[in-house]
């Protein structure tokens, strides 16, 4: 997950609609955090992230939550975007996004799955 000044303002600009079978083609999946570490490479402060989709297998992603330490993100459920293709940043494969909601201070906040969600669970 990224944090821009364009994303973090998103609410004040008028996005493009898209047309629903292009949401629809986004594979949202519930994953259980299972490593995580710092990522000094990165041009913002960022971590990398192993994440355990399940059947999706294990992914693993940069994400600019450095505002969370390890151990609060190990073992969270998360939700991530599992068929985008795959970026690099910085040397890094990132191969999925993980999912959350900016604060006021355009920090991402993660999307927590619903109780009972398990690794691999279909969001939609």
């Amino acid at each position: 997950m990224t944090t821009t000044e364009s994303t973090a303002n998103r609410d004040e600009q008028t996005m493009e609609k898209i047309d629903a079978g292009q949401f629809f083609g986004c594979e949202l999946r519930v994953g259980r955090v299972i490593e995580v570490e710092d990522f000094p490479e990165a041009r913002k402060p960022a971590y990398k992230v192993a994440v355990d989709f399940g059947p999706a297998g294990i992914l693993h992603t940069s994400a600019q939550v450095t505002h969370y330490d390890h151990d609060s993100l190990k073992g969270r459920l998360v939700v991530g975007v599992v068929n985008l293709k795959p970026k690099r940043i910085a040397g890094f494969r990132s191969e999925f996004l993980l999912l959350g909601s900016f604060d006021a201070e355009g920090r991402a906040q993660l999307l927590a799955p619903a109780q009972g969600a398990t690794p691999g669970d279909l969001v939609g």
